[in-house]
């Protein structure tokens, strides 16, 4: 006989226009719907309505499977994963041309998003399972009107040692004392030009000399380093390479070149994309004795210092020289969708199950198995351009 607990979510899962999956009594199981199914109509839950591929839940005739907070977070190649990323919304102040597509994207209903008390849950549980690192992104996760109580209450989870934030700096200047007091302790402030002009150009909106100073604010709030996201793009930012290299001089700043990835929507072109190799010929072309630094196994980036310089710089090779065999990261969409893989597309719905009412066990069998299912290596360069995947703004960055 089926247990009362499972019968009652059955019951809560019946309307099948809001749940795209079913639950049987010992276990969810999952399916990818590539972008190229037919998604349930009037089913927003397990898949946006632009139609990106995702994971969700539905009946599975696999034998009950065990899951522990001590493997939760471990994949089937032995990977732990001790670092979380939330976006905390789709909206942004900004129109980045390598986030946003020109025309914009379709926003997530306000009531299909997560909510306060759901992402705090969540997190907890990610936490408790062996999570020490979490990022908050967006869209830009400081425009979230709950964002300093946020911070608050994921700060005081035990056994979380790093709160960090990926912002664009709009705002951050003014903001940043009060989400300091309320735990943040790492920074990372998106930057791709220090030409106002070619600053508007690239992000269809001022504000460069706000960013500025909320670098400098952070500096002075004591955050060492204040690390700089800079999406290099050929033709368009990287003749600034070393400008960006002079910042480290006198300051306690970690500027970290990207490598041009392709999402939806912003028009990637391999004759865009500038290799690591070659940006770092370019800086040692012009400053002599550049050092490499010991990076962490889990390093997404190649760490480098100037000698004489106080702060440092790194590259984010993610298209030339990928990161794999180390990576440690999770994603948890604004829409509650769980993402173990940044150039994958499959997703897993969070929150369907959390607004079904499953208890915590049954979320981390969950996780468990989206993160088992992880692969060894995300596809070469050219099949990542071709593979259906969110606009960037949509993941979070």
């Amino acid at each position: 006989m089926m247990p009362r607990c499972a019968l009652e979510l059955l019951r809560r899962c019946s309307d099948s226009r809001r749940f795209n999956y079913l639950v049987d009594a010992s276990k969810f199981g999952y399916r990818s719907i590539s972008s190229s199914s037919p998604l349930t109509s009037g089913s927003p839950s397990c898949s946006s309505s632009i139609g990106y591929a995702t994971s969700c839940a539905t009946l599975s005739e696999a034998q009950p499977r065990q899951s522990h907070s001590s493997d939760m977070l471990v994949d089937s190649f032995g990977r732990f994963h001790n670092y979380l990323r939330i976006s905390l919304t789709e909206r942004c102040n900004l129109r980045c041309q390598y986030c946003m597509p020109a025309e914009g994207v379709e926003l997530t209903p306000s009531s299909e998003l997560l909510s306060h008390d759901e992402i705090i849950r969540v997190a907890d549980l990610f936490v408790s399972s062996g999570v020490d690192k979490i990022r908050l992104t967006g869209g830009e996760p400081t425009i979230r009107k709950d964002i300093e109580d946020i911070c608050l209450h994921l700060s005081s989870l035990k056994g979380l040692k790093t709160l960090a934030m990926t912002t664009n700096g709009i705002v951050l200047s003014k903001k940043l004392p009060k989400l300091k007091e309320c735990g943040l302790n790492a920074i990372n402030i998106s930057l791709d030009t220090l030409v106002p002009a070619k600053f508007e150009f690239m992000t269809r909106r001022k504000g460069q000399g706000r960013v500025m100073e909320s670098i400098d604010t952070a500096i002075e709030l004591g955050y060492n380093p204040v690390k700089i996201n800079c999406v290099v793009m050929r033709g368009v930012n990287d003749d600034e390479i070393c400008n960006f290299v002079e910042l480290t001089k006198l300051k306690p700043i970690n500027v970290r070149f990207i490598e041009f990835m392709p999402f939806d929507g912003n028009v990637w072109n391999v004759k865009k994309l500038v290799p690591y190799a070659e940006m770092l010929d370019k800086v040692r072309g012009q400053f002599k004795d550049v050092k490499r630094l010991q990076d962490h196994p889990t390093d997404t980036a190649k760490n480098f210092k100037v000698d004489g310089h106080c702060g440092t710089i790194s590259f984010i090779t993610s298209m030339t020289e990928h990161f794999c065999a180390g990576c440690n990261r999770l994603r948890l969409l604004a829409d509650g969708n769980f993402k173990v893989c940044l150039f994958g597309p499959s997703e897993v719905s969070l929150r369907d199950p959390l607004r079904a009412g499953v208890d915590d066990l049954e979320l981390k069998e969950i996780i468990g198995a989206a993160v088992k299912r992880k692969k060894a290596a995300h596809a070469g360069m050219f099949d990542i351009a071709k593979t259906t995947n969110r606009p960037m703004i949509h993941i979070g960055g």
